[in-house]
């Protein structure tokens, strides 16, 4: 039944949980406040009644009546005076015997006193709660002293009936500010609490803990990157995959949170990316060892605001679509070759048709010299079969763009045989050396006299570096020119990846890149890379 009763919702229990809290507490400060007042009432009865007994016992008038033969006579009426003004109860004057010389019922004098004497008989005067002819009452009790001898004894109270009569009053009093107290302390539960089933949309405590597990399972699962960052660029979440992409696997989450995006040693076109306030949709950066694609939105929550930002890894798509516009434009490279080829083989026929067998001979045999020079050049220069037919492919290519693309003589690469094979080296040296190419044709096309001159060396099997080169008779570079950051180009705005990819690659081997203008203009890249294999 209780089950059935008890809130669903955690700001419901809440409520219940507070109330109930609020309740007991009121209810124990009232009975704290009720004992205090009943023994702040009890002390003040007690204080009066001790104020008055001393008062009738010192009288002097007192002292004289009871040297009286009958002391009741002009006692009785003093004592009723006393009483009244005085808000007491009784006053009660005896001889040392006990016997009552006065009492607010008349009829009881004469009678024995009862309650204790013997203190007051020993000259102290001392109280005491005691049940007598008018109920229980706190009293005090006082020796008359006349000469060094105790003459007489006066007893003063108050009822506890008229005690608990005073206390009524307070707690009528104390119950009203506890009621205002209760109120006040529930309105106030009710509305925090309505606030905070706004905030948790009314789930209890086993929801919101089952929900908190799926949001770090969900988090720590995805292999996309996921950042939230406050209006201040301060990280407030990240997760595993997250610092993977920003290469910080080996710090510590908690030393991440809370640390501005400024303060992660990231790239300055990523970081800046981070700070920046407009949304990003798929903005491309480059890291040390990947290529991330970025996008980040803005977020608000009442007065706060923030941004949430993924990162997905395109490092593999990125290497891949290199190789695919490879594969295109060797494509494209061999449709021109074939149809150059068809015009040549139509030029070879028609000489022939006209009789001309001995210029189609020499025609024939100069296309076919110059097409098989720079094949047998490449192909005895390098003997690894992937970069060999990259470099015939870049060939075709900028021939077809009016750029002659030649290999010098100093290329050696040889190809180990009997180990295994490394393809990630050779796809990198494809990366790395066909992006170079490509901004060298680039960069020449259109210009009379357009040349590009190729040298890979992989030095002696066992020894030495592997060095690529890459030079163009271009316009060169201009000055203070960051070359290798992403979104620098010369070719327009959208371009600007591929040297950016080309450090990326080479620093991921522990290689360098640099560049330089010849002293006969344009432009010359050198890659080093420490391997002393060749590539795999």
């Amino acid at each position: 039944m209780f089950s059935l009763l008890r809130p669903r919702s955690l700001a419901g229990q809440l409520f219940v949980m507070q109330a109930f809290l609020i309740v007991v507490v009121v209810a124990g400060c009232a009975v704290f406040g009720y004992v205090i007042a009943r023994g702040q009432a009890r002390e003040a009865a007690r204080r009066q009644a001790g104020a008055v007994a001393r008062a009738v016992a010192d009288s002097p008038s007192v002292k004289e009546a009871v040297r009286q033969a009958q002391p009741s006579r002009s006692l009785q009426p003093y004592a009723e005076r006393v009483r009244v003004h005085a808000g007491v109860d009784f006053v009660t004057i005896m001889d040392p015997a006990g016997r009552r010389w006065t009492h607010p019922d008349p009829h009881r004098i004469g009678e024995r006193y009862l309650g204790n004497t013997a203190p007051a008989l020993a000259g102290r005067t001392f109280s005491e709660t005691y049940t007598g002819t008018l109920g229980p009452s706190i009293r005090v009790i006082t020796p008359i002293r006349e000469g060094g001898r105790i003459t007489g004894l006066v007893s003063s109270g108050i009822t506890v009936a008229a005690v608990s009569d005073r206390l009524a009053g307070r707690l009528a009093a104390l119950a009203a500010m506890a009621a205002a107290a209760t109120a006040m302390g529930g309105v106030g539960t009710y509305v925090a609490n309505t606030r905070l089933r706004r905030h948790t949309h009314g789930m209890n405590a086993a929801e919101l803990s089952r929900m908190h597990d799926y949001h770090q399972a969900t988090l720590h699962a995805v292999r996309e990157g996921l950042l939230m960052l406050d209006g201040q660029r301060k990280v407030l979440l990240i997760n595993d995959g997250g610092r993977e992409l920003l290469g910080l696997r080996e710090v510590d989450p908690d030393r991440i949170v809370g640390r501005g995006v400024a303060e992660l040693d990231l790239p300055a076109p990523l970081t800046g990316a981070l700070l920046a306030a407009e949304p990003r949709v798929d903005e491309v950066h480059v890291t040390a060892e990947r290529v991330l694609v970025l996008n980040s939105s803005p977020v608000s929550s009442g007065d706060r605001r923030g941004f949430v930002v993924t990162l997905r890894d395109h490092t593999e798509l990125q290497a891949l679509t290199g190789e695919l516009d490879n594969e295109r434009g060797f494509t494209r490279a061999l449709r021109a070759q074939a149809h150059e080829a068809a015009n040549r083989l139509h030029t070879v026929v028609s000489l022939i048709e006209l009789g001309r067998a001995e210029e189609a001979v020499d025609f024939a045999t100069e296309e076919l010299q110059l097409a098989q020079a720079l094949t047998d050049q490449v192909v005895g220069a390098v003997d690894e079969p992937v970069l060999a037919a990259l470099l015939l492919g870049k060939a075709a290519q900028a021939h077809e763009r009016g750029v002659a693309l030649l290999v010098t003589p100093q290329t050696r690469v040889r190809a180990v045989r009997g180990e295994p094979p490394g393809p990630l080296l050779t796809r990198d040296l494809v990366t790395i050396l066909g992006n170079l190419i490509d901004n060298a044709v680039d960069a020449v096309t259109g210009r009379p006299g357009a040349r590009v001159t190729v040298t890979v060396d992989t030095g002696e099997p066992g020894h030495g570096e592997l060095q690529l080169c890459v030079a163009d008779n271009g316009p060169g570079i201009p000055a203070a020119a960051e070359v290798f950051r992403r979104g620098w180009s010369g070719k327009g705005p959208g371009r600007g990846l591929g040297l950016a990819l080309v450090q990326q690659t080479v620093h991921r081997h522990g290689g360098s890149v640099r560049f330089r203008e010849p002293l006969g203009g344009g432009a010359e890249f050198t890659v080093t890379l420490p391997s002393a294999r060749g590539p795999r």
